[in-house]
C-alpha cells in the first residue's frame, strides 16, 4: 500500500501515469536502465543514439558503453550559455536512429534546455526522448512529448539510493540484464520501501514551496550574476542570464586555480563546487565547460538551496573578491590593468597546470606590437579550452593551435 501510495504521487508529480512509474535504486541507475531498455526495444530500427554534449556522466557513460558495443553516437553541440539549439537534433536525426537524449537542466551552469521543441523534433521522426530530469523535477513537471524520464532523489532534498524512472506507455523497451517480478522487471530486488516513501514524500513537500522559492531564490542568483564581475576583475558569468534554473550561478576567474579558490572559500564557510580541471585528479576541465566554450579556470558553482538566507549571499559576495585576489597574489597573476605593448614572444608553460599558462600569456603579452603573435606551449589539457576564451575576454585574436614536440603550441595574436 505504501509502495503503490507513493507510486501514485510521483506520477502526479511527474505528470505521468501510476503504472509508468518505475523506482531504481539511484538516478544514474534509472539513466542507464532507461538507455538500455529504450536502445535495445528498438534494436530493429537501429543503432544510432543521440545526445547533447553537456549530459551528465551518467549518460555519456551510457553512450561511450553503446559505442564499444558497436553502436553511433552523435553528440548535439551546445551554444555558449549551454542551450542546443532543437535545429540539432533535427540534423543529427536519421533512419537509424534509436533514442534520443536531452537532459531538463544543465546539473553544472543551470541553463534549461528547449525540451519540449526537441521533443516534438523527435516525435516527428518517431524517434523516443528520453530526459534526464534530475536537476528540475524539484522545481516542476517537464513539459513537452518526451517518452522517457529519469531522476534522482537526492536532488530535490530527499534521500540517496532512490532514482525515478518512467517510461511512457507504447515506447518500446525491454529491460536489459537479469529480469525479476519487481518493478515491472525493470528494476530487480526488493524496493527500499522507507527511502522511496521519503523520497516522494519530500519531491511533494519541496514541490509544495517551489513556486515561492523560485521567485526568491531566482533574485539572489540574479543578485550574484550582476554583482560577481563589479566585484571581482577578469570575471566570465557562464550559462544562460534567462532561461536557467532558479538556485544556481556559476562563474569563472581568471588567473586563478580552482581548488585554491575553493578552500579559501571553504575557510569563509562557504561551500561551493568548480568544474576548474585543477580540482579534478584527471586534470581536465569539465566537460560542460568545454563543450560551451566558456573559461574553466576558477571556476566557481554556488548552489543556493530552499531556505538560503540573504544575508549568506551577501556575506559570500563581501567574503569572494579578497579570497579571488588573495588566490590571484599567490600565483603571482598580472594586475587586471596589464598593458599591452611590443615584441612577438614564445612562452613555455610545458609541465604547468591551469591556470599558469595564462597568467604567463597575460604577463608578456604587453610585449608583443599589435599584429604580433604569443605562441604559448602547454601540455595542459585546460588551456586549449582557458586560452580562447582569455582571447575572448581581451578582445584579442586566437589563431588556433599547432602541434609542437612536446603539448601544443596554442597562438595569439595581438589586435589591440
Amino acid at each position: 500500500m505504501l509502495l503503490d501510495a507513493a507510486r501514485e504521487a510521483a506520477a502526479e508529480a511527474v505528470g505521468c501515469r501510476a503504472d509508468e512509474v518505475v523506482f531504481t535504486p539511484s538516478g544514474t541507475r534509472a539513466v542507464h536502465t532507461g538507455i538500455a531498455g529504450a536502445l535495445a526495444g528498438r534494436r530493429r530500427v537501429g543503432r544510432h543514439l543521440i545526445v547533447s554534449a553537456v549530459e551528465h556522466s551518467s549518460v555519456l557513460h551510457s553512450a561511450e558503453a553503446w559505442e564499444a558495443d558497436g553502436g553511433t553516437v552523435t553528440r548535439v553541440a551546445v551554444n555558449r550559455a549551454g542551450a542546443v539549439d532543437p535545429s540539432g537534433y533535427a540534423e543529427a536525426l536519421r533512419a537509424d536512429t534509436a533514442l534520443a537524449c536531452l537532459q531538463s537542466a544543465n546539473h553544472e551552469v543551470g541553463t534549461e534546455q528547449p525540451v519540449a521543441e526537441v521533443a516534438e523534433v523527435c516525435r516527428t521522426a518517431g524517434v523516443p526522448l528520453l530526459v534526464d530530469a534530475a536537476q528540475s523535477l524539484g522545481w516542476g513537471p517537464v513539459g513537452g512529448d518526451w517518452s522517457l524520464l529519469a531522476a534522482s532523489a537526492h536532488k530535490w532534498g530527499g534521500p540517496s539510493g532512490v532514482g525515478l524512472l518512467v517510461v511512457r506507455k507504447g515506447v518500446r523497451f525491454a529491460a536489459q540484464g537479469p529480469v525479476d517480478e519487481r518493478e515491472s522487471g525493470r528494476a530487480p530486488g526488493f524496493e527500499n520501501i522507507p527511502a522511496v516513501v521519503a523520497a516522494v514524500a519530500s519531491l511533494r513537500a519541496v514541490r509544495a514551496e517551489a513556486a515561492r522559492e523560485a521567485v526568491r531564490l531566482r533574485e539572489l542568483t540574479e543578485r550574484i550574476r550582476a554583482r560577481v564581475p563589479e566585484l571581482v576583475p577578469d570575471v566570465e558569468v557562464v550559462g544562460d542570464a534567462g532561461r536557467r534554473l532558479p538556485g544556481i550561478v556559476t562563474f569563472s576567474c581568471l588567473y586563478v586555480d580552482g581548488e585554491a579558490l575553493l578552500h579559501e572559500l571553504d575557510r569563509a564557510g562557504f561551500s561551493v563546487s568548480s568544474g576548474s580541471s585543477c580540482t579534478s585528479s584527471t586534470l581536465t576541465p569539465s566537460h560542460v565547460l568545454k563543450a560551451m566554450g566558456v573559461l574553466s579556470e576558477g571556476n566557481v558553482r554556488v548552489s543556493l538551496p530552499p531556505g538560503t538566507a540573504e544575508e549568506d549571499v551577501e556575506r559570500f559576495l563581501q567574503v569572494l573578491p579578497g579570497a579571488v585576489a588573495g588566490v590571484r597574489e599567490k600565483l603571482g597573476a598580472p594586475a587586471p590593468a596589464t598593458a599591452v605593448r611590443a615584441g612577438e614572444l614564445l612562452v613555455d608553460s610545458l609541465g604547468k597546470r591551469c591556470p599558469i599558462p595564462v597568467i604567463e600569456l597575460a604577463k608578456v603579452f604587453g610585449e608583443v606590437p599589435v599584429g604580433g603573435l604569443v605562441r604559448v606551449l602547454s601540455d595542459d589539457e585546460a588551456a586549449r579550452l582557458d586560452i580562447p576564451a582569455w582571447c575572448q575576454m581581451r578582445g584579442q585574436e586566437y589563431v588556433g593551435e599547432e602541434p609542437a614536440e612536446r603539448g601544443t603550441a596554442y597562438l595569439v595574436r595581438r589586435v589591440s
